[in-house]
């Protein structure tokens, strides 16, 4: 299967280089970068030795519809203009927002400009794979909406919707390859920051839009982010009004149960606790939960590498499922730790 990347040289983007590089069916046919066209792969993304000589191309409507398969993962805002000039033939995954969320009113408030539509939501934990299967676009979901949405759906019949607080870190690399001052070592190195504070981070709607679905009802979340001093990864610490007091032992089962078929997500043993250096470079997801029964709560905390399971490592997955693969084909990845 021929495969092209737009947007490689970002952070999701070597990471899709890295994982496809090894994949037993997918092989890259094309790389292309818009503003870093003509430079070596190698001098932006030194780690991939394999793709030294070879440089970013410039993007070509006329090499993408060569492809079976093509990846995009550009900014917010522009993907829509490029994918509508590739053939429908080519199968599709955004890692963009641009097509994630169904409401348009919901689109214009978080991130501004004209709404694109929506494609199918590739999260396949939460989805029905055979949605996925048949779709020839789909829409890969955001990093924090990733961890958070999977920490959440398993309890989401015994915890009240409208009171589910959510604060999560991740590493810079969730900020994109940008040039920013706030995310330069000085500022970043022995610091801990909120940002997006109040509510009013982009993947907050599209958070509530999975679980609620998966609930058949409105859900709704708090959501602080924060800047952590590390790379890459995600700790997402969700903590939800429990409607009865419920065991820690029925918990656990219901996590079980919920994920007793999937390939990357794992409840942990009582008294191990998720750790990001555990999943860097993995599709894996690690939770651990809790009943905090002073208050009744359940608090559930989750782990992800933001490029793996949280963009890049997810996209493939969702692409074995859209070529009926098997669903962990080239994401067999042991983490570092």
């Amino acid at each position: 299967m021929k495969v092209g990347v737009v947007g490689a040289s970002g952070y999701a983007g070597g990471e899709l280089l890295r994982i496809l590089s090894t994949h037993p069916v997918f092989k890259i046919a094309f790389i292309s970068a818009h503003s870093n066209a003509g430079e070596s792969i190698t001098a932006l993304h030194p780690h991939l030795t394999h793709l030294e000589g070879h440089k970013f191309s410039p993007v070509s409507i006329d090499e993408l519809n060569k492809c079976d398969l093509v990846f995009t993962a550009l900014p917010h805002g522009e993907s829509a203009s490029l994918i509508a000039q590739i053939n429908k033939t080519v199968k599709v995954i955004d890692l963009g927002a641009d097509f994630r969320l169904t409401d348009k009113k919901q689109w214009e408030k978080y991130y501004g400009g004209n709404h694109a539509g929506s494609w199918t939501y590739g999260l396949p934990e939460l989805v029905d794979h055979e949605l996925i299967a048949k779709s020839n676009q789909v829409s890969n979901p955001g990093c924090y909406a990733t961890a958070i949405s999977l920490a959440v759906a398993p309890a989401i019949k015994v915890v009240d919707c409208a009171d589910i607080v959510v604060v999560a870190a991740s590493g810079t690399t969730g900020a994109g390859r940008s040039n920013k001052s706030n995310l330069s070592g000085s500022e970043v190195m022995n610091n801990l920051t909120s940002y997006k504070f109040g509510g009013v981070h982009q993947h907050t709607p599209e958070i509530e839009q999975i679980l609620s679905s998966t609930a058949g009802g409105l859900v709704k979340i708090s959501f602080t982010p924060i800047l952590a001093p590390m790379p890459r990864g995600i700790l997402a610490t969700v903590t939800a009004k429990l409607i009865e007091p419920t065991s820690i032992e029925k918990i656990r089962s219901m996590y079980k149960e919920f994920y007793s078929k999937s390939r990357f997500v794992g409840l942990l043993p009582e008294g191990q606790m998720p750790m990001t250096n555990s999943v860097l470079g993995t599709n894996n997801v690690t939770m651990q939960v809790a009943v905090d029964s002073h208050v009744d709560r359940l608090v559930v905390s989750t782990a992800i590498d933001n490029l793996g399971k949280g963009a890049a490592g997810q996209a493939i997955q969702n692409a074995n499922l859209m070529f009926n693969l098997d669903e962990d084909a080239g994401l067999q990845l042991a983490g570092i730790r």
